[in-house]
């Protein structure tokens, strides 16, 4: 069972995760808060290892990009930035955990790191129940004249039924036959 810390640490991981470039990214400043250093050191370490860091691992936002990102999160503070933020992929903030060598630095990653794959567990279940409902709709799709045409059947018989009763419940009138 999962502690309460726990669950308010990945509940707090999951709002810093963000969608850029069709990708999950963590800002280095989201990093640098939950690490508990600062955003310039972080960068620092980053600067200094930049081999580790690939375009697919570590990308920096353009003005456009975190304007939008400010606009999404109306609540947030951003603070008073110079320069874009930096974005770090799942790739990326695996990465971090060797250039920032400290034991809360280690913790959070490893949170971090299973968020990510819960993510991806639940997209990917996600993505089969899309399959599926598509698979049924294909299925039915070539069935519904059919299931139309059913309707409409039933729909005659019960209009039938419905005249016949009304039919009978109805007061004769008109001359009678002699017996």
């Amino acid at each position: 069972m999962k502690s309460n810390k726990s669950i308010f640490i990945e509940n707090i991981v999951i709002t810093k995760i963000h969608f850029v470039r069709e990708q999950k990214v963590m800002l280095d400043q989201d990093l640098a808060e939950l690490y508990e250093v600062e955003t310039k050191r972080l960068n620092e370490q980053v600067k200094r290892n930049k081999e580790r860091f690939p375009e697919d691992f570590m990308f920096q936002l353009t003005k456009k990009e975190f304007d939008n990102l400010k606009s999404q999160n109306a609540t947030s503070s951003w603070g008073g930035r110079r320069t874009p933020p930096y974005a770090f992929t799942e790739h990326g903030v695996l990465m971090l955990s060797s250039v920032l060598k400290s034991q809360r630095a280690i913790q959070v990653n490893i949170q971090i790191m299973r968020i990510f794959t819960k993510m991806r567990e639940m997209f990917l279940n996600q993505k089969d129940l899309v399959l599926k409902i598509g698979k049924i709709e294909q299925q039915l799709s070539g069935q519904g004249h059919e299931i139309q045409v059913l309707f409409e059947y039933i729909k005659k018989l019960i209009e039938t039924k419905e005249n016949e009763i009304d039919q009978e419940s109805r007061k004769r009138i008109g001359f009678k036959k002699k017996k």
